[in-house]
């Protein structure tokens, strides 16, 4: 089964981070073997066991040359290696983008990505759920395709009046450039998460991933969630996803950061998220511990906090300590892109403790 990142070969996500390095892969390996063994019974056993939600976007990516990305840029105002928001003058590059011959459809945006590739490690179709809103058009319909051949159960809200969000992606030398209009993607309703048949994958799920772009589109969904998580449970996690929300969409996410269980950001963030507490400090380690260590809605499960740090180890502050995982280097000749490597730690990250609870049945994460 090919990646959902970027469409070949294995994501490089940090599953040596994640308490074991080369046991913990082999551990995976055997645990896939099992789970084949059982059948119908393990596939049931892990249905909708994590359920994501969040702004999906379909990314129109392809490789192209050094000349194209230049043209691109000339004509539509854009710089090489950065990602923006789309204005009214970006839109025709969407289909121009698509026109070529090696464009990639890929069911993305942040929590999407993340529920792919916990899902592409899984190996169980259904294990994982998405719940967002598309619009009711061609790239909607080819979102659903993609997303549903990777065995990700999707129940969108569709929007007939909204086109389905898009990010141009183009690579350049394994570097992106992203341009991204969110469209239908801002227009989720909680109405939706609350009618019966999408209201079943939050009860059915004992994991819930959110991005914390999401708190900018419906942070009513998020504390439905969240409060129902607590109240069950369940292992609720979060993203800081920017720095901007940390600071513009502080309200939404203090509402919501008692309930989270597990949260991930890297170390731009984390120092914003710092700054805007007030806590003088720059230190990542120092800054994971006070984040764990915020006010909890449940004691079941004490916080976890991951933050990364690009090339440097991953921080992990846990129980009131601080533990630091190196980074295991890629070779740059085996670099296909860095679209989504953020968002691939995350989906890589999470299947283990799902993986975890559902092999030795246990309700929560082991520590």
């Amino acid at each position: 089964m090919n990646s959902p990142f970027s469409g070949r070969g294995k994501p490089s996500t940090a599953l040596s981070l994640t308490r074991g390095g080369g046991r913990r892969r082999l551990a995976c390996a055997r645990l896939r073997h099992d789970r084949y063994k059982g059948g119908k019974m393990a596939s049931r056993s892990y249905d909708g066991v994590l359920l994501g939600m969040g702004n999906p976007l379909l990314d129109i990516s392809a490789v192209v040359d050094e000349a194209f990305l230049a043209n691109l840029c000339f004509r539509y105002d854009l710089k090489p290696g950065n990602s923006i928001l789309a204005e009214e003058k970006h839109l025709p590059m969407y289909d121009e983008l698509g026109s070529k011959g090696n464009t990639e459809y890929i069911a993305g945006g942040a929590t999407q990505n993340s529920i792919r590739v916990a899902q592409w490690m899984l190996q169980i179709p259904g294990a994982t759920s998405f719940m967002g809103c598309i619009g009711k058009d061609k790239f909607g319909e080819e979102m659903k395709n993609n997303a549903q051949a990777a065995g990700v159960n999707v129940h969108y809200y569709e929007d007939a009046n909204a086109p389905t969000g898009t990010c141009a992606v183009c690579v350049v030398g394994g570097e992106r450039s992203l341009v991204a209009n969110l469209s239908a993607a801002n227009c989720y309703k909680s109405e939706h998460l609350k009618r019966p048949e999408n209201w079943t994958l939050v009860e059915k799920a004992k994991y819930v991933y959110i991005a914390g772009f999401f708190l900018t589109v419906s942070p009513d969904s998020i504390q439905l969630v969240a409060e129902h998580a607590a109240a069950t449970n369940k292992v609720f996690m979060m993203n800081l996803s920017a720095p901007f929300i940390c600071e513009f969409f502080r309200d939404a996410q203090e509402k919501a950061f008692p309930h989270v269980d597990y949260i991930f950001g890297n170390e731009t963030e984390a120092r914003t998220f710092a700054k805007v507490h007030g806590w003088e400090t720059e230190k990542v380690e120092e800054i994971a511990l006070k984040i764990s260590q915020l006010p909890k809605a449940s004691g079941t499960h004490k916080r976890i906090t991951v933050i990364t740090q690009g090339c440097d180890p991953v921080v992990v502050a846990d129980d009131g300590k601080v533990k630091t995982f190196p980074v295991i280097l890629l070779p740059k000749e085996k670099l296909v892109d860095t679209n989504g490597a953020g968002d691939a730690f995350v989906g890589g990250f999470l299947s283990q403790p799902v993986a975890d609870a559902q092999k030795y049945h246990r309700g929560g994460p082991r520590h």
